[in-house]
């Protein structure tokens, strides 16, 4: 159901590099800059490597079957994790008891295609609060989500807010029933797919949570040996790596007496 969208976005990133090449040739740096953010690209040599360096770390990590964010959701539903770590809304409407947001080492972030950084804080929004506050139930949040827009039918219905998305719900209480309201044709796809999509996402059991000690020896030879990384930042790195796991085990040892 993504693929129109994935399709735009590739030919967004492909218009982008051919645009960056240009400028980078005629030494117009700052705004190659801008075009080299956009036409990054995620290859599966990337997606391999990262696995690789969070095995060497001692992070656990799960191949989600579909959406990252529908199986993250899930595993903080069943408490294997306490919360969704990501920017998305979406985690949201895939029931994720407990959202963070603004997860960064910086603390800052660039406003997009500008030479502007902003201060930024950790952001924690839990779904419990989000419904009470409103008055409305998960499955009327995802007909919100439908209406404004989600990866499945981005822009959302045309001339409807987040104001009115919250009157239409509150008056006629699903997605079904709000679609003849608006007209069929100002959704590109079946909204009530996308729905199904949302209550009921494609996710795994196959996974374990176990955390070990950072491989010291394994990620000096991945980082520098294959990668050319500086040996000392990562010696470093790896030794607050310790430090911040027998913290939190021994954290953990102290919570299981209470």
């Amino acid at each position: 159901m993504k693929i129109r969208e994935l399709k735009k976005r590739q030919e967004a990133r492909k218009k982008a590099y051919e645009e960056w090449r240009k400028l980078l040739a005629e030494g117009r740096y700052r705004e190659a800059f801008s075009k080299a953010v956009v036409s990054g690209r995620l290859t599966t040599d990337m997606v391999n490597d990262a696995k690789v360096l969070l095995d060497l770390l001692g992070v656990p990590w799960v191949q989600a079957p579909s959406e990252g964010e529908a199986q993250a959701a899930y595993m903080a539903l069943k408490g294997d994790v306490w919360a969704t770590a990501s920017q998305d809304y979406d985690s949201l409407l895939y029931g994720t008891p407990r959202l963070v947001r603004n997860i960064t080492i910086s603390g800052r972030r660039k406003l997009p295609r500008k030479n502007v950084y902003i201060e930024i804080s950790p952001e924690l929004i839990e779904l419990k609060n989000v419904l009470e506050t409103l008055g409305i139930t998960r499955e009327q949040l995802i007909a919100i989500g439908i209406l404004l827009g989600t990866d499945y039918n981005p822009g959302g219905v045309k001339g409807i807010g987040p104001k009115k998305a919250l009157k239409l719900v509150k008056q006629y209480g699903t997605i079904e029933k709000i679609v003849p309201i608006v007209g069929r044709k100002a959704f590109p796809v079946d909204p009530l797919e996308i729905e199904k999509i949302f209550l009921k996402p494609k996710v795994t059991d196959n996974y374990t949570l176990t955390w070990k000690e950072p491989d010291e020896d394994g990620l000096i030879s991945f980082l520098c040996d294959e990668h050319d990384f500086s040996l000392e930042r990562v010696r470093k790195a790896v030794e607050r790596a310790k430090k911040a796991m027998a913290a939190t085990m021994r954290q953990a040892s102290l919570e299981t007496w209470f």
